[in-house]
């Protein structure tokens, strides 16, 4: 890690060393003097609103303004006027002009957090600016430029909202000239233990109230809960306990009252790419079980495939085979195909002076018999023919039986 890193995490208050936070914010910091747009990604409760800020603190824009913008909670009737201002009378409650945000931030940096929230309508006046600066104001017709730079920021897996039509692709493109990544708190390992230690010192610090400590087994299991919150989420179990258990050791018993009634469905081990291997794991292993799976498909058709004739000869088949039984079967069941059994011998012979009857033929024969003595129904059919259902039904299928 390099000194302006460390700088930049030290200046920002983030805690950690897991490898791919620290690659996150030598990102920001290696982009930020370049005026590109820059996408952050992460789950809720990863911290992702510190990297706009460092990539605007080391930026050329840093002495301009810089404005975050939660999109998802502005009301949709309202968000093109917030971002771009409106004129007096443009809509019912406009009783004055309005300046927005690219035109207060004009020269500086905006951060458009939850920027897959935004309408359709909202997505192509901000693809506009993103190409030319240009945007209207709404309810006038005159054309205002601004310089700024955007950084945007998701929880959303944006190329799932541009296929599903929730998400312009021209826009996405646009935006994420530059990605960063923030990794979910429960790939950043040893991590949760610093935050946890420093949330529970600066609790007991502000508030002037002795400070909890936790215990190695209490570490442990907070070490293997997933924290689907992340790092929002730790900080909330940590100053829930630092103000109920004051001065107290904490054991993992006590840890566990903290936490959601659905804790144990949430622990999964939470070192550095466990996430990584855990998927590469569970893919291995599914693709063995579509091998084998393929392999015992196979065997079956073998298992079901009709007995083949060779130089007037027929290999008996195996009493297991339902498929040959059933071909032994119609053998057997035509005078013409006149079967001989000589004495010792460890197989069929067919007697080739007699008129000859193509098996598949006497085979479709057998079957249709059957299936009229039954009036059709399958599985008297199935179980007179020493067959499996799922046999007879292919063969009804082969044979045009339906």
């Amino acid at each position: 890690m390099d000194a302006q890193t460390e700088a930049a995490k030290r200046r920002f208050g983030i805690t950690g060393n897991a490898p791919a936070l620290i690659g996150a914010v030598e990102r920001a910091v290696r982009v930020a003097p370049i005026d590109l747009s820059v996408l952050v990604t992460g789950e809720s409760g990863t911290g992702k609103e510190f990297f706009p800020q460092i990539i605007h603190a080391y930026s050329p824009r840093k002495h301009s303004k810089y404005i975050a913008v939660n999109c998802g909670a502005i009301p949709e009737g309202t968000i093109d006027s917030e971002l771009f201002g409106h004129e007096k009378g443009a809509f019912t409650g406009a009783v004055e002009s309005r300046r927005g945000y690219f035109e207060e931030a004009d020269g500086g940096t905006i951060f458009l957090d939850e920027v897959a929230e935004l309408p359709l309508t909202t997505q192509a006046r901000l693809l506009r600016v993103l190409e030319t600066g240009e945007y209207m104001r709404v309810g006038s017709s005159t054309v205002k430029r601004t310089n700024i730079r955007v950084v945007a920021a998701t929880n959303v897996n944006l190329l799932r909202a541009v296929a599903e039509g929730r998400f312009r692709e021209d826009l996405y493109y646009r935006l994420s000239t530059v990605q960063i990544h923030v990794p979910p708190l429960r790939e950043r390992g040893g991590d949760i233990r610093l935050l946890a230690k420093k949330f529970a010192s600066d609790f007991a610090e502000r508030y002037t109230v002795p400070e909890i400590h936790f215990t190695e087994e209490a570490m442990s299991e907070m070490s293997l809960y997933g924290w689907p919150g992340n790092v929002r989420q730790l900080k909330n179990v940590v100053e829930q306990i630092a103000l109920f258990e004051a001065g107290k050791d904490v054991d993992a018993r006590t840890l566990r009252g903290y936490l959601p009634p659905d804790a144990p469905d949430s622990y999964i081990p939470a070192v550095a790419g466990a996430t990584d291997a855990y998927s590469r794991e569970r893919e291995a292993l599914f693709n063995m079980i579509f091998r084998l799976q393929k392999r015992i498909d196979e065997l079956e058709e073998r298992l079901d495939s009709d007995e083949k004739f060779t130089d007037g000869t027929a290999v008996k088949a195996r009493e297991e085979d339902p498929g040959r039984r059933l071909l032994a079967r119609t053998c057997t069941a035509h005078p013409s195909a006149s079967v001989h059994h000589p004495a010792g011998a460890g197989h069929e012979v067919v007697d080739a002076t007699a008129t000859p009857v193509e098996p598949a033929e006497s085979e479709r024969e057998t079957i249709r018999e059957a299936l009229l003595r039954n009036d059709g129904r399958r599985k008297a059919t199935a179980d007179e023919l020493g067959i499996s259902e799922r046999t007879l039904y292919r063969k009804i299928r082969e044979y045009g039986l339906e």
